[in-house]
């Protein structure tokens, strides 16, 4: 099985031979839950999101990462912030792609459908708020989900 293995800081991490701009989402329910995934590649907890694919604006690919991962449907609202730390390599196993960081995650709000696992999502599920750290998560996921949780309503930048 194809893997997804996120290094940071690591001298062991191959060097990277990419750069994929990608978007992720913090999706908020009517509750104030977010929506989360169970990634199929690493078995770790994450918001959706991908790669931004060519003549798809920022949140057009939001919104249709979001439905393919998930099965919901949902409207931008607004950002969280740009992630591009060049320590943070992440290692594709099916094609040998090794990825330098390249995130801009944005915040929406379900607008419909039904929490749907999908190819790249084995399990998807609203989580309380104060629920959510608790989830096995890479340390990258962790840290832009905090500062969302966190939020001062600047966005980060890094």
């Amino acid at each position: 099985m194809a893997r997804r293995i996120d290094f940071y800081d690591d001298p062991d991490a191959p060097a990277p031979n990419s750069l994929v701009p990608s978007v992720n989402v913090i999706v908020t329910n009517e509750a104030g839950d977010l929506l989360m995934i169970r990634r199929t590649d690493n078995d770790n907890w994450a918001v959706p999101g991908g790669a931004i694919d060519l003549g798809e604006s920022i949140p057009q690919a939001a919104v249709r990462e979001t439905l393919e991962e998930t099965g919901i449907t949902c409207e931008i609202t607004g950002l969280v912030g740009t992630y591009s730390d060049p320590r943070h390599v992440i290692l594709y196993t099916s094609n040998g792609e090794a990825r330098q960081e390249f995130s801009i995650v944005l915040t929406a709000r379900a607008v419909s459908g039904q929490p749907t696992p999908s190819d790249e999502s084995r399990e998807v599920r609203w989580v309380p708020r104060d629920q959510v750290t608790e989830l096995q998560m890479d340390r990258s996921m962790r840290m832009r989900i905090e500062q969302y949780l966190t939020g001062t309503g600047l966005p980060h930048i890094g």
